[in-house]
């Protein structure tokens, strides 16, 4: 599903060329979960906008289906850190204003989204402002409008990290449904070694700038998978000391 030969990508500025990443060779295949960790400033971040189309790489070739990726594509959602609401629109709104943007017909949309709100614990909550609902609900309601035109692809880029760790568990076990129900082919990029291992299929550890390939590990964990009183808990802390281990070495 996702294929990346060779990528690089540089940055230059007045004070020279910066390498962000060099040599990425990565695959997700059509349905996998693959979480991408490292080091601040190792180009986690910057390899999911190459594989958004949000931008071009220096060298190399990044393909979604077989197609070669040249800008955003519809098929192609991602979620930000931050939700980034309007806050004058309703919680319903906001979940269908990429249907809007799209300039596909809206009523034909409104019956998913309240699907999708229900599904998330929102349903009450659909004329609600951003402002009236906590942080993790506004993530709530900013992963149903990224699901709202059922993308193939699913970008997620520290979605979690600005909640506290109860919610961020809580998000983690609804994205581990959402996934299961959906199917997309998600890439996470991540700063936390436990949220990688509770999701992934396969974590991808990138060493320090700039972003390169270090190891690919395998989490052969059923599903569903919790960080609390879990048959597989012994396992999950092992990948996760292991995680750990790779990235205090220079591994991220």
């Amino acid at each position: 599903m996702i294929q990346l030969s060779a990528v690089s990508k540089e940055f230059t500025n007045r004070k020279g060329t910066v390498r962000a990443l060099h040599g990425i060779d990565l695959t997700a295949a059509e349905g996998e979960f693959v979480a991408v960790v490292g080091r601040s400033g190792c180009g986690k971040s910057t390899l999911l906008r190459l594989i958004a189309g949000l931008l071009p790489p220096s060298s190399g070739d990044i393909r979604i289906g077989g197609l070669p990726v040249t800008g955003p594509r519809r098929e192609v959602a991602m979620l930000f850190q931050r939700p980034a609401l309007l806050p004058w629109r309703s919680v319903l709104d906001n979940v269908l204003l990429p249907v809007e943007i799209s300039g596909l017909p809206r009523a034909e949309y409104r019956d998913r989204a309240v699907r999708l709100l229900t599904t998330m614990g929102l349903d009450a909550f659909q004329r609600r402002l951003p402002h009236e609902l906590s942080g993790g609900m506004q993530q709530r309601v900013a992963l149903c409008r990224s699901l709202i035109q059922r993308p193939e692809v699913l970008l997620m880029d520290e979605p979690f990290s600005a909640l506290d760790a109860l919610t961020r568990e809580e998000l983690s076990v609804e994205l581990q449904r959402i996934h299961l129900e959906y199917a997309a082919t998600v890439v996470l990029v991540t700063h936390s070694v436990d949220e990688a291992v509770l999701l992934a299929d396969r974590v991808v550890v990138l060493s320090p700038r700039p972003g390169q390939v270090r190891t690919v590990l395998d989490i052969g964990i059923p599903r569903p998978r919790s960080l609390g009183h879990d048959v597989h808990r012994t396992e999950l802390a092992r990948l996760s000391a292991e995680l750990h281990e790779l990235l205090l070495s220079g591994g991220g």
